[in-house]
């Protein structure tokens, strides 16, 4: 053990847990197994292969030395900030406060940072993307979840009341990161009525303490509502304009332009014109990124200008929401087979399979080459990287180590 290490950072895995599952899959099936990878988190095509949207791949090759290898300022180029809130809220003139970040990840650290103290703890849905618990331990905070709703339920509203009205009373003052539309890991979407019930919750709250409510839109790109979407994201926009409660959103060109090595995306408070907010999130990005890359702001400004790529782009991502939403529907139509309940995706990459001892069924599984993510409340399934073929070996597994 390298004793310069400080004892608090010296008990680590040494990879992250999905890279690790996924690592050991490919291993596997590089020695001559049949292996089914569910923990992919990136959109692979039916031959196993990285979707890269070939509109957005053709206006990176078109970018200009000036366009990649300068700085982008610190806070992000502005005209890349309105240009990437206004493909979220078109009614929108300005991003409010907002940065660059590194991907949504980044975006998501800094609302940690900015929004509450060391040791206090922030709000999300169980279940929840796994990287939002290191991102909070890094921060020195804690994370406290309220449920997801099940499929076909309604939104658990007293246990959500309950969550806000602890963390209130313990800290005056609440961060939820929600992940709606498109929600990792469940892959559903807040009905309209829920997702009512619980904006009116957030409101009454705000009366109590500053509510800051930071919506994760890595996946709405990919859905098979998209009417559904728009209407949330109507919604949440009109949350925002009360100003009791403080909305931004975590943006990304990671999955919605398959750009997952630019590393890009923003913080924004739409809403929010406060000259403090802004100087706190610049000094955030200065002391730990310093600035973000500039290629991908770039590319996003040219996509801006060019209405055949926009539409190339829409057309590509409808055509992955298809090849998702038929992979869904092979999967609840094998559960079924199998006497198993349906997911009933609506949107993002994942679904996730309720079961008792996730840990325990993700080793069998393994034993038997189909590679899950192992959740507290089930099993995490990647859509995005399972064809729709391999749904009934997938479920016939589940049952197979489910049966005593």
């Amino acid at each position: 053990m390298t004793r310069q290490l400080i004892p608090s950072r010296r008990a680590f895995p040494a990879d992250d847990p999905i890279f690790a599952l996924n690592a050991e899959a490919q291993a596997r099936r590089s020695r001559g197994e049949s292996i089914l990878n569910a923990t992919v988190g990136a959109l692979l095509d039916d031959s196993g292969q990285l979707v890269v949207l070939e509109s957005v791949m053709d206006l990176w090759h078109d970018l200009g030395a000036l366009e990649v290898a300068p700085y982008a300022p610190i806070a992000g180029d502005p005209a890349f900030l309105k240009a990437l809130v206004k493909r979220h809220w078109p009614g929108l003139g300005s991003a409010g406060a907002a940065c660059a970040t590194p991907g949504g990840s980044g975006a998501i650290s800094l609302s940690m940072r900015n929004f509450l103290e060391a040791g206090q703890k922030v709000l999300t849905t169980a279940p929840f993307w796994g990287p939002y618990a290191t991102m909070a331990a890094e921060n020195g905070l804690d994370l406290v979840t309220a449920p997801w709703p099940a499929a076909l339920a309604p939104l658990d509203a007293a246990a959500w009341e309950e969550a806000l009205q602890s963390l209130l009373k313990q800290q005056g003052r609440v961060l939820l990161l929600l992940n709606d539309p498109c929600h990792n890991p469940s892959g559903r979407s807040l009905s309209a009525s829920d997702r009512q019930v619980l904006m009116e919750l957030l409101r009454r709250a705000s009366a109590q303490g500053p509510i800051t409510l930071l919506l994760d839109f890595a996946y709405l790109d990919y859905t098979k509502e998209p009417a559904a979407v728009l209407e949330a994201m109507a919604d949440y926009a009109a949350l925002g304009a009360e100003g009791r409660v403080l909305v931004g959103a975590s943006m990304s060109l990671s999955k919605s332009m398959t750009l997952y090595g630019g590393r890009c995306g923003a913080i924004a408070f739409p809403w929010s014109g406060d000259p403090a907010l802004q100087a706190a999130l610049t000094q955030s990005c200065r002391g730990t990124w310093s600035n973000c890359a500039k290629a991908p702001q770039a590319l996003l400004l040219r996509l801006e200008k060019d209405g055949k790529a926009q539409a190339r782009l829409a057309a590509e991502q409808r055509h992955w929401s298809d090849v998702l939403a038929a992979r869904a529907l092979a999967l609840d139509e094998a559960l079924a087979a199998e006497g198993m309940a349906a997911l009933h995706w609506t949107g993002g990459f994942f679904v996730c399979v309720a079961v008792a001892d996730p840990e325990a069924v993700c080793e069998r599984m393994k034993g038997e080459g189909v590679f899950t993510v192992p959740l507290p409340e089930g099993l995490r399934v990647g859509l995005c990287g399972m064809r729709a073929a391999e749904a009934p070996r997938f479920a016939q597994t589940l049952r197979r180590v489910l049966t005593p």
